[in-house]
């Protein structure tokens, strides 16, 4: 017997669907801290496919032709730009984001804010942070370096002075 993972070898479940219902979130996004909250969570997923599903709820919770009418779009126009695959313009997504009453905000990530702490200088001692970026997050992770403030720079040593 072979110690390998075959999903063919696994049963095929028979379930009994009647008289379930599709999960829609449109019914539990009553109030703008819900909405709030199920769109940010939603942009965490850092898929744009999750974000726009995420908006196209939304704008059923508080009604299709408002959101349009608000956003400055037909609706017919709304529901391409929410239909999926689409490629919606940022600036779309932002008057969709107005008209749905909430904004996008800016903040560090977790995981800078951490490093920024670790690079504040303590009482009499030099502090320099620095993260390296591994190969599959480096183009995710800036480096982050802190010097001690009133530091003066290293000098750089020209190509000509560096080659004997």
């Amino acid at each position: 017997m072979s110690d390998k993972f075959n999903p063919e070898d696994m049963p095929v479940l028979s379930l009994n669907t009647t008289g379930t219902t599709r999960y829609e979130a449109s019914r539990f996004l009553d109030s703008p801290e819900a909405i709030a909250a199920y769109l940010a969570e939603s942009m965490k997923a850092n898929d744009t496919e999750s974000l726009i599903h995420a908006l196209a709820e939304v704008a059923k919770a508080k009604g299709v032709n408002k959101v349009a009418k608000d956003a400055g779009v037909n609706r017919e126009s709304l529901y391409k730009v929410l239909k999926s695959g689409a490629k919606t313009r940022f600036e779309t997504i932002r008057k969709l984001m107005t008209a749905i009453g909430v904004e996008l905000t800016v903040q560090p990530i977790a995981t800078l804010a951490v490093a920024s702490k670790a690079a504040a200088p303590r009482a009499g001692k030099p502090s320099v942070a620095t993260t390296k970026p591994t190969a599959k997050s480096a183009a995710k992770k800036p480096v982050v370096a802190a010097a001690k403030p009133g530091a003066k720079p290293a000098a750089r040593k020209s190509k000509a002075a560096a080659q004997p």
